[in-house]
């Protein structure tokens, strides 16, 4: 290969069909064995000078990324139409696979707006939640003389009794500073209110970080606060906060202060101290392994004192299915909750649990967390400890999950599978056809390019200032013989591996002598001009 390669050529670009030195309507058979051809050629092992393995090591590495793009039939349309500034952008792979140019256009130009919405995401780090509370207790507190007195017929009366929406964005504002802007809304029993609070966070170092906040509500009034948070050791921190609403009633102040430490590797404990309207000093231990998730909490206050329990257990399978359970008692009474949770796709989690409480009664809570949202569905059925509640809340959920998978997930994964399978198949039994055809038609070489050169050659006519600008390309050529043939595509010889522009901006030829069967044969090709040897040739009679 020329010596000045790595100089004179920007990999950056290189046209791939060049590179391949394939025509831009090739098969992928015919990419196929150009790119094994090139890699067996330029394969760095091949070479034990560290300059000439470097040089072989950068062009084997450019075939490769030009075959995986090639290759690949929606990708070579988006290089076709965007060129390589089209394959940078992210997501072609989770799109539907087009050819026509019109729609992959349309594909790129969505993808583009995705992505500014993507990296707008990224900044700004939005949260939000959405509780929607659901009055099912008509469906099991009924008495049966009440059932005749009903208008309608007796059906029973499912309303939506109350509502939650929340959300955060932030905005980053220096390198250690962040702005958090978020607001709520409420309703419950056709009364409600909502709020807005701003919060500025810094972060003074590794270790600590502190942040301001002010809020507005339309029912306890404005609101200041202060929270810091600091390590004190690499195993120990220390949160405390502080804040001021001010309400019709007048100024209610709070403060809590909050420690935590690392008992072992798996192991938190937590002491927190909270005065205020709610006064209450809880402690609480959290283990949390790759198997388990446990948690013990005792809180003492006014008017809230209570101990509570649960434990969550986590399969290892591929949809991170957990079962949990908690006991909690108090002066309030006594909650069992128990309940599932299981990934149903990449970015969604779903899951059900089942609170039975004196005197709560019988609630089901649906959630389902989506990417940074979460959607809750609290279904208040009754407000007594009724079994038939208690069966349909544990069973209902179920059995709804279990039809849908089977009737809709299942069959959908299952086509979905066997769609990639028979890809395969297909992908497999056209190589294995490649291979033999290439085996069957291996011959010796019969080509051999003796000489060859690429430039500006100079004619008996031309001006004597005027000197050739030629480079060697004799042993790139010969590289590029397969079964006694060379064959050249339309485009610039330049970009062929191993060559180099020797004079930019003037007309180029490539000058070729070689042997063919035993006889001498030269030719002169345009730059642009495509070749196929030995049939266009002009015959050199040898001398004898």
């Amino acid at each position: 290969m020329a010596a000045s390669v790595e100089d004179e050529f920007d990999f950056n670009t290189q046209d791939y069909y060049s590179l391949l030195n394939v025509r831009k309507e090739a098969t992928l058979e015919e990419l196929k064995s150009s790119y094994r051809r090139l890699c067996m050629l330029y394969h760095p092992d091949k070479h034990r000078d560290p300059e000439l393995k470097r040089q072989a090591e950068q062009l084997f590495n450019q075939v490769h990324q030009a075959y995986e793009v090639l290759s690949d039939a929606h990708s070579r349309a988006i290089y076709d139409i965007f060129g390589k500034k089209g394959l940078e952008v992210e997501g072609w792979e989770v799109v539907e696979r087009k050819r026509a140019p019109a729609e992959i256009r349309e594909e790129y130009e969505r993808l583009q707006r995705e992505r500014e919405e993507r990296r707008l995401q990224q900044r700004t780090n939005p949260k939000g939640t959405i509780s929607v509370g659901v009055d099912a207790t008509d469906l099991f507190d009924r008495y049966d003389e009440d059932f005749e007195e009903m208008p309608g017929g007796g059906f029973p009366h499912v309303e939506i009794n109350k509502m939650h929406i929340s959300q955060s964005i932030e905005a980053p504002l220096t390198n250690t500073d962040t702005a958090v802007l978020s607001g709520s809304l409420s309703t419950h029993n056709g009364s409600g209110g909502g709020n807005i609070n701003m919060t500025v966070r810094r972060v003074t170092s590794a270790k600590g970080w502190g942040e301001v906040e002010f809020g507005a509500g339309d029912i306890l009034g404005p609101l200041v606060g202060l929270k810091v948070f600091r390590n004190i050791t690499p195993r120990c921190f220390l949160t405390a906060q502080c804040g001021l609403q001010f309400s019709p009633r007048g100024l209610r102040p709070s403060c809590s202060l909050m420690t935590a430490r690392h008992l072992d590797q798996n192991t938190m404990g937590y002491l927190q101290w909270r005065w205020g309207p709610n006064s209450a000093m809880t402690t609480s231990l959290v283990r949390d392994t790759k198997s388990s998730h446990f948690t013990l909490a005792l809180q003492l206050g006014v008017p809230h004192s209570y101990l509570m329990m649960s434990y969550q257990y986590k399969f290892q399978d591929e949809d991170q299915t957990k079962v949990k359970g908690s006991v909690k008692t108090g002066w309030f009474g006594t909650v069992v909750e128990y309940g599932a949770e299981r990934k149903i796709s990449r970015h969604s989690v779903l899951s059900a649990a089942v609170s039975i409480g004196v005197p709560q009664g019988v609630t089901l809570k649906i959630k389902l967390a989506r990417a940074s949202q979460t959607y809750l569905f609290p279904v208040h059925l009754t407000d007594q400890l009724l079994p038939s509640a208690v069966f349909y809340a544990t069973v209902g959920p179920l059995l709804v999950y279990m039809a849908v998978h089977r009737l809709i997930i299942i069959p959908y994964t299952k086509a979905q599978k066997e769609q990639e399978l028979e890809l395969q198949r297909k992908s497999s039994a056209t190589d294995i056809a490649q291979k033999k055809q290439e085996a069957e038609s291996a011959v010796s070489t019969g080509l051999i390019v003796l000489n060859a050169w690429y430039g500006k050659f100079v004619s008996d006519t031309s001006q004597k200032q005027d000197k050739a600008k030629v480079i060697d390309v004799t042993v790139p050529l010969q590289c590029l013989v397969k079964d006694s043939k060379l064959i050249l595509t339309e485009a610039s010889k330049a970009g062929l591996p191993g060559f180099y522009d020797p004079c930019v901006g003037e007309e180029k030829s490539l000058k070729l002598l070689y042997q063919f069967r035993g006889v001498m044969h030269q030719v002169i090709s345009a730059d642009t001009e495509p070749l196929r040897i030995p049939k266009q040739s002009h015959r050199i009679e040898s001398e004898s």
